[in-house]
């Protein structure tokens, strides 16, 4: 009865290998984010709320603020059809792939060998058939938690890989609206210049009638025909501008220039969504690349519990099972089963200081990590200052050019009745027009940066600001 009780060689080597398990340490030290600054509010803004950790929200649809069913289009194709989304999308697939590779090491590997042979020669005593199968296994126990690090080193490059997808969309996307409110802007004006054309075609007329009826000099025709080639030639180079626009945006949604085209579109008003106030707090750590920073913080640290498991011995559990025999039939036969377990430990005695340098590269490089966290952290506050200084500015700036603009306007059309009624020279109307032109476009130009801004702080925040 007491022989009933005993542990066999297979109960007892799994036994050891509970216990080794159970008794695993983990020799990575405890993590903890890299400190950062904390500021209560923006500078350049008014009362904000305070920051909170949210990079896992969903950023969703930002560029619908902007109310613009073409732009919403071409947002849609810049997942399915970028090639640097495609491979920050293959990076991460990349990354996760690793993940469960340092996983499966927690597990045995298991193998299944078989062989059949025969040989003969000139004795009939040598001649012969032998057959072998055998069922093998190998463990690493994880004593010194290695296995456990390089998983967790694994799991957070994996979730930074997913915050450079991300980040590699949100450039995408905004490069894509950039590009785009730009090329609206070259349409407004574009359709400015041939508005302007047309009225400095019918001032040379005007001109060239005065002149004939010997009322106007020469030197009227000439600077009249001056200022409409020169506007002429400045709509070539919007003409220029938009088709390079053009291209770039046939790239970003994975089209050649060839098969895209976009058509001007003649209600763009450059209209600015408002900010609601106490988004930038609140969105600041949703930035990708601060969600990329800190996690490949989190890596390095495992990285020294990796190299810190060096001092310590390799532990490992071998099991075999086979048989053999002369005929395939006698594999199948107790008899000529053979089985064996095993233990083996390794221990470095000397290696002249070489895992002692490992663990302090290690050190090292979970510094420069840590270090490379707290400058992303700072030029995001960086970058959320100077967005919200330009779109405060920018917005004081277009309702002054607006003014200026209707201002010229009126003095254009004084100084042309003025010259029909022979009271100035015609020099004074060339000084109005390039004044009334230069105030319109400016005011373009200005409606243009404000949309501008607008995309580079909801870049800046890291994403929009919906649902929140």
């Amino acid at each position: 009865m007491k022989n009933r009780h005993r542990l066999t060689p297979l109960a007892q080597a799994a036994l050891l290998a509970t216990a080794a398990l159970t008794s695993a340490c983990s020799l990575t030290p405890t993590y903890h984010t890299p400190t950062t600054p904390q500021p209560a509010a923006f500078k350049e803004a008014g009362d904000w709320v305070p920051a909170a950790p949210a990079d896992a929200l969903e950023r969703g649809p930002w560029w619908r603020l902007f109310n613009d069913p073409t732009l919403d289009s071409l947002m849609a194709q810049v997942d399915v059809s970028n090639q640097n989304v495609a491979a920050a999308v293959a990076s991460y697939e990349q990354a996760r792939a690793l993940v469960q590779e340092a996983r499966a090491a927690f597990f045995p590997a298991v193998s299944l060998n078989g062989s059949a042979n025969r040989s003969g020669g000139g004795g009939s005593n040598s001649n012969g058939s032998s057959y072998r199968l055998s069922l093998g296994g190998t463990w690493e126990p994880d004593v010194w938690g290695r296995l456990r690090a390089s998983s967790n080193a694994a799991s957070a490059s994996a979730q930074a890989s997913a915050a450079d997808l991300a980040s590699a969309r949100l450039s995408a996307q905004g490069e894509l609206a950039a590009n785009y409110f730009s090329l609206r802007a070259a349409d407004a004006q574009r359709a400015l210049l041939g508005t302007t054309i047309e009225g400095y075609q019918r001032v040379l007329q005007i001109t060239q009638n005065r002149f004939n009826a010997g009322i106007a000099a020469k030197s009227d025709v000439l600077q009249a025909q001056t200022q409409l080639a020169n506007a002429q030639s400045d709509a070539l180079t919007l003409d220029r501008q938009r088709a390079q626009l053009e291209h770039a945006i046939a790239v970003l949604v994975g089209k050649a220039p060839a098969d895209f085209a976009l058509a001007p579109d003649p209600a763009w008003r450059g209209s600015v969504p408002a900010v609601p106030v106490g988004v930038p707090s609140t969105l600041l750590q949703r930035r990708p690349d601060i969600a990329s920073a800190e996690r490949r913080v989190a890596a390095a640290n495992e990285q020294i519990g990796i190299a810190r498991a060096g001092y310590y011995p390799n532990i490992g559990l071998t099991a075999s099972y086979g048989t053999g025999g002369t005929a395939v039939s006698d594999l199948f036969k107790a008899s000529t089963a053979v089985w064996s377990l095993g233990l083996s430990a390794a221990q470095l005695i000397f290696d002249a200081g070489e895992t002692r340098a490992r663990v302090a590269g290690a050190r090292a490089a979970q510094e420069e990590a840590a270090a490379r966290y707290r400058q992303t952290v700072l030029t995001a506050f960086a970058d959320v200052e100077d967005q919200l200084s330009a779109a405060r500015i920018l917005a004081q700036q277009e309702e002054l050019q607006r003014q200026a603009s209707a201002a010229a306007d009126q003095v254009e059309q004084q100084m042309l009745n003025r010259y029909k009624a022979g009271q100035v020279s015609y020099t004074e109307v060339v000084q109005a027009q390039a004044t009334a032109l230069a105030a319109r476009r400016a005011l373009v130009q200005s409606q243009s940066s404000r949309q501008s801004t607008a995309v580079a702080l909801i870049q800046s925040l890291g994403g929009g600001w919906q649902g929140l």
